[in-house]
């Protein structure tokens, strides 16, 4: 993320006067073309300085605030990064950091709260279609139909198909990034609408059409992919090139924010247990908010901050949009990117890095939730654990600063396949008698917590090393690739588990079906069906524990043996071995 406009709205007259003069001095620097794509020649604006001071204090507040570096920039900022851990002036090089980090102010402030909204707004689709539906729909459905409904989700692991497409198409009258956002807004805020009035009747039925239900829902998440795309490309330009780092400071306020009020916190007013202990006198049936509601709420809110985004925020040309790059030169691009020395080895770590958690991540709350762990309490610890993955997320932050970003990463996952066998054990350990003790829940909440800082330090951890090792010719695009990557590391083998978990799962009924036969019960219409004919199912083997063990040793030897060793050599080469142009 890491571009920069010029900010013209009231008040912002000092940020405008900054970011053009910032634009003017980039016009100044001498430019070739190579390969198809723009490259900024000369050395870095650190080498002129004269006083060792001023030097450290600018490549201090690149670090910190600008993520498109030239390559000269780049690898002087690395190299003095770790030729300050030896160094006797490194409490100086402390210091100057506290004093150049960029603060938010006038015109800064209104984009940052701007962005935090964009990105609300994506999180809100992303946390009914990665939580709270399959949740919803666990009574009535089998992991194998969960599996399928989880296909939806591939958007937005694929989005690095189509962005060049949003990147290099769009009116210049609207503005670059208003161009994709205000349509797929209106988009979204209508098809919303739609749903609100239909979902409650599909959910209601006795067999769920989970084909109609993941084709819209995977429409959805391409308009919420693509809408990210172009939000994360505004958010390089909204803001000043000194408070630049703030734009993933909204990206993780936004996301995480949209996404749990649309998981667990829709899942817990949506639940009438957790509605009735908590907010009525008198018991109802429902909850305080249906799906149908909350759905038509926000395409009312959608639509509200798109009319907003037409008619009163204007979307200035910037210098970098006279140097566009032609679609086809910039799948070229992608493709030199993947063929680079060091990033096949780089991409086999992302996609294969969270085989070892996705056991854990897909089944363990579903698993908890049949064996008869109650909604509102399971709500109730996610919504305790959302506070402090906000404060994760700020010592995440730090700890990733530095030459060595990705060594968090490693100690994250070594915790985090340890709270998935702690998860596992707790559910193996669930109560017979099915009543939860205050000591039970405490455990589950703690393991929640622990899991969601181990995911937090990992994230950010990934994304300060991505940031680094980024071309910043094509920091747009490098970057999108390498983040959808890692998410569809995470998304492939989901559907994959969730099958497996109902394949090795033995389960019958024990009375027989009207034909004399015995039937199975893993899948929930068994069970339904076997509860109306009054017979209990039995249990032989549970697959949840064996696809999870099984996931969990896949993730140990692959760390051990590959991923640990892969980073640590991927860390310590040159940020120039990851350009296009490594003359």
């Amino acid at each position: 993320m890491s571009k920069k406009t010029e900010a013209t709205s009231n008040p912002s007259t000092a940020a405008a006067t900054a970011a053009a003069a910032s634009a003017n001095n980039a016009k100044k620097q001498p430019r070739t073309q190579t390969n198809g794509y723009t490259n900024t020649n000369g050395h870095s604006t650190a080498h002129d300085l004269d006083s060792t001071n001023n030097k450290d204090a600018m490549l201090t507040l690149k670090k910190r605030g600008d993520t498109l570096l030239r390559d000269d920039e780049r690898e002087e900022l690395m190299m003095t990064d770790r030729s300050k851990s030896n160094d006797s002036d490194n409490d100086k090089g402390k210091d100057i950091t506290q004093e150049t980090t960029g603060s938010l102010s006038g015109a800064d402030t209104w984009n940052f709260a701007l962005l935090v909204v964009l990105y609300l707004l994506q999180g809100v689709p992303v946390g009914l279609t990665f939580g709270s539906i399959p949740f919803l729909l666990k009574a009535k459905m089998s992991y194998s139909q969960i599996g399928i409904f989880s296909l939806a989700h591939y958007p937005y692991s694929m989005k690095f198909l189509w962005s060049p497409i949003v990147d290099a198409v769009y009116n210049k009258d609207i503005g670059r990034r208003k161009s994709w956002i205000v349509p797929i807004q209106l988009l979204t805020g209508l098809m919303f609408l739609w749903l609100g009035m239909h979902i409650e009747d599909w959910m209601a039925q006795e067999q769920i059409a989970v084909g109609t239900l993941t084709v819209v829902f995977f429409i959805l998440i391409f308009f919420c992919a693509t809408q990210d795309i172009a939000v994360d490309g505004w958010a390089l330009t909204l803001l000043s090139k000194e408070n630049l780092s703030y734009a993933s400071t909204a990206q993780t306020i936004g996301l995480n924010t949209g996404y749990f009020l649309s998981f667990t916190v829709f899942l817990a007013f949506n639940s009438s247990e957790f509605s009735n202990k908590y907010f009525r006198t008198i018991p109802q049936d429902v909850g305080l908010v249906p799906l149908g509601g909350y759905l038509k709420f926000w395409a009312m809110m959608y639509l509200a901050i798109t009319l907003w985004l037409i008619f009163m925020k204007k979307e200035e040309r910037t210098h970098s949009d006279e140097d566009d790059i032609g679609i086809k030169s910039v799948y070229k691009i992608i493709l030199k990117i993947i063929r680079l020395p060091h990033m096949k080895s780089f991409m086999l770590v992302l996609l294969s890095a969270k085989i070892g958690f996705i056991a854990n991540d897909a089944v363990t709350a579903l698993k908890l939730l049949e064996k008869g762990f109650s909604k509102e309490d399971l709500a109730l610890a996610v919504l305790i654990d959302f506070p402090f993955q906000i404060i994760f997320g700020y010592y995440a932050v730090r700890w990733s600063s530095g030459a060595r970003p990705l060594k968090p990463w490693l100690w994250a996952f070594f915790a985090h396949l340890a709270c998935c066998v702690i998860a596992m054990l707790l559910v193996y350990g669930f109560p017979a008698d099915g009543v939860v003790t205050p000591s039970y829940f405490y455990m589950v909440l703690a393991t929640t917590v622990a899991t969601s800082f181990t995911s937090t330090v990992a994230f950010v951890s990934m994304g300060a090393f991505m940031t680094v090792i980024a071309d910043p010719v094509i920091g747009g695009t490098y970057m999108t690739l390498l983040n959808t990557l890692s998410n569809f590391g995470g998304t492939w083998p989901r559907f994959f588990v969730l099958e497996a978990v109902d394949y090795f799962t033995v389960s019958t009924c024990s009375v027989v079906d009207a034909k004399g036969q015995e039937f199975s019960c893993a899948a929930e219409p068994g069970k339904t069906m076997c509860q109306d004919l009054a017979g209990d199912c039995v249990l032989q083997q549970d697959g949840y524990y064996f696809v999870s063990s099984i996931c969990v040793l896949i993730g140990f030897l692959s760390l051990v043996f590959y991923i640990a060793p892969t980073i640590r050599y991927l860390e310590s080469l040159s940020p120039k071995k990851w350009k296009l142009d490594q003359k």
